[in-house]
């Protein structure tokens, strides 16, 4: 029970050193530590950790060796990650099988197990420590303090990390002194609209109120998007810390965790995190002996993207249909049950425990001159290293996607790279040196959004790029206005018409004007935002909507209407594995004489293909190919 400042430094010194011993070895312990993300444990990683505790006890060393799970490390397309400290050796790809090797080389008998060592592309050498893999040199870890260190069911673990000195030292200061602390920082929301924290804060204290509330925006919903949930699956203590400090700065008391209920693993940590805040006394009355009280629950959405916009987040909290309200007011003077609210995103109050503890000028020391700090990405899509990255503000494109990323695959040709999610834009090779800020990102005609980077490459068609994003929004829009409900189902639908090979000259002049009566007259963000992806590719990408219109051809041969599968004669034997593979049974054997041979191919029936590539990738002689 932690009830004093006495009791929370004398438990941190205690702790930070066990942490520190179990890291460089002062405890004459092995510590195996397993990537507790979702995407390992969907690749067994619990499985793997149960294999390495059965194994340890079989060869009679359970006392010399721990086996814990952490949080996730960030490099999703090399998992699952052991870590084997102090020697701090990782292994990537990791197997159940491999579970007794690793013990029985490395554990016992002190070899490295090679063929698990991460390979540097550039340079073929196997790399035994994560901070020597260019993945993460360039990454810096504020947000995701702690993700991949500490236990993120053991509030002692995080203790020892530094949890609850940023509160520690606010309940030091005035109210006004730390939203002063937060504004000096430069922190902006990290949820999409990059609108300064502590401005919003101060909004919330000046005006007068029995109740206040924080709310914890978990409402994730961009496509290829896991930051928040990583952070509440890898340290949720660290959000909570950061609700306290924002519950403490603005006067409330109470606070609300809004968390996707397809986010499980996130939501069962942040319940555990939760209970054990409450137990040790770290939330509920007197918080530290101080008159600072603050509790807080957790509310489960029901996976419609438009909650992430705030006010229709509050009226899915208090019971009715998420839909967001006009505005002003605003919710930091009128939010939950019409009390002053701020909503803050996961990421955000991730932040503001270093701001408190390390000093809002660290904090800004990282950063460009408008976007101070870190940022966190989930890099996806056409890029060789996928995963979860953290960055300073200021990093390039490039960077991110050459250095961080690896590149694009197969030797591809980087086409673009779509940031912000649905309501983002996509940014082509021109933009490769731009920085990534939140207000670079929209000149150029994108945006920063909650972190989501979508890299695509040259067999990506742009065309097909928006309509799949514009096929989201339709499915997403609450239907509460006009122009987002009609206006994006009619964009859809000229969209949807140019891919099938029936689109006009017409159609882009319509796209153009529904794109700006849409914006300018949404109710919420989401309809506000909706016809980026348009309008950036019809900048970018012009041509393609032209070739789709006026030559009925798709450059990239995605759409399947403006496509066809073709045999080459010269490559194909004949052999038929093609036609056992089609499901339309649309190819057939042919006989043909050739300089006085007679030779067999396979011919493809047009009017019957379905176009689903089976024949391409049943062929071993790149006989096939699309048009």
């Amino acid at each position: 029970m932690i009830s004093s400042v006495t009791d929370l430094n004398e438990r941190f010194e205690a702790l930070s050193k066990s942490l520190d011993d179990k890291i460089k070895g002062g405890d004459g312990k092995r510590h195996i530590v397993l990537c507790g993300g979702t995407g390992c444990l969907s690749a067994h990683s619990t499985e793997i950790m149960e294999r390495f505790k059965a194994v340890l006890k079989e060869k009679g060393i359970e006392d010399k060796a721990t086996v814990n799970q952490v949080g996730c490390f960030g490099f999703c397309s090399q998992g699952p990650f052991v870590k084997i400290y102090p020697e701090d050796t990782l292994y990537r790809m990791v197997k159940i099988e491999d579970v007794d090797e690793i013990v029985e080389k490395d554990l016992i008998g002190g070899e490295i197990v090679d063929r698990l060592l991460y390979v540097d592309p550039k340079t073929q050498e196997k790399v035994t420590k994560q901070e020597d893999i260019l993945f993460y040199k360039k990454q810096r870890r504020v947000a995701l303090n702690g993700c991949g260190v500490i236990n993120p069911e053991d509030i002692n673990e995080a203790i020892g990390m530094g949890a609850f000195q940023g509160i520690k030292r606010a309940l030091t200061m005035t109210q006004q002194e730390v939203i002063d602390e937060v504004l000096a920082s430069g922190l902006r929301g990290r949820g999409g609209g990059g609108f300064p924290t502590g401005r919003k804060w101060q909004f919330a204290l000046n005006v007068e109120s029995d109740q206040k509330y924080v709310v914890c925006n978990g409402d994730e919903g961009d496509p290829g998007a896991f930051m928040d949930r990583s952070i509440l699956e890898g340290n949720p203590l660290g959000v909570i810390e950061g609700m306290m400090i924002a519950g403490y700065a603005f006067g409330a008391s109470e606070g609300y965790f809004y968390v996707r209920a397809e986010y499980p693993i996130a939501v069962k940590r942040l319940k555990i995190a939760i209970e054990q805040a409450r137990a040790e006394g770290m939330l509920g009355k007197n918080i530290l002996g101080t008159d600072f009280s603050f509790d807080c629950q957790i509310r489960l959405g029901a996976g419609a993207f438009v909650c992430g916009e705030e006010t229709a987040l509050l009226n899915s909290i208090e019971g009715k249909r998420g839909m967001p309200r006009p505005r002003p007011p605003f919710p930091a003077v009128k939010g939950l049950w019409g009390k002053p609210t701020c909503v803050n995103n996961v990421e955000t109050l991730a932040c503001v425990p270093y701001i408190l503890r390390e000093g809002a000028d660290k904090f800004a020391s990282v950063g460009t001159e408008k976007s101070k700090g870190t940022k966190v990405f989930a890099l996806g899509g056409k890029v060789n290293n996928v995963g979860l990255v953290e960055v300073p503000m200021g990093t390039t494109l490039r960077e991110l996607i050459y250095d961080i990323g690896g590149g694009i695959p197969d030797g591809k040709q980087f086409k673009a790279i779509q940031t912000g999610g649905p309501s983002g834009g996509c940014l082509t090779a021109e933009y490769l040196d731009e920085p990534i800020d939140f207000d670079n990102l929209v000149q150029k005609g994108s945006m920063m959004g909650s972190g989501g980077a979508i890299v695509m490459d040259e067999d990506n068609c742009m065309v097909d790029v928006a309509k799949f994003y514009l096929e989201f929004i339709c499915d997403e829009s609450c239907g509460k206005c006009t122009p987002c409900r009609i206006g994006t189902k009619r964009m859809l639908e000229i969209l949807t018409r140019i891919t099938e090979g029936k689109g006009t000259m017409k159609d882009l002049d319509e796209l153009e004007e529904l794109s700006q009566t849409i914006k300018a007259n949404s109710l919420c963000a989401l309809g506000q935002t909706a016809s980026n992806p348009v309008n950036s590719t019809l900048a970018h990408f012009r041509d393609e909507y032209l070739a789709h219109i006026v030559d009925k051809k798709c450059p990239a041969h995605v759409c399947k209407n403006l496509m066809s599968y073709t045999i080459d004669a010269d490559k194909c034997i004949g052999c038929g594995m093609c036609a056992k593979g089609c499901p339309a049974g649309c190819i057939t054997r042919t006989d043909y004489v050739a300089e006085g041979h007679k030779l067999a191919s396979m011919a493809i029936d047009a009017d019957k293909c379905v176009k689903c590539g089976a024949c391409i990738s049943t062929c071993k002689f790149n006989a096939i190919s699309k048009v």
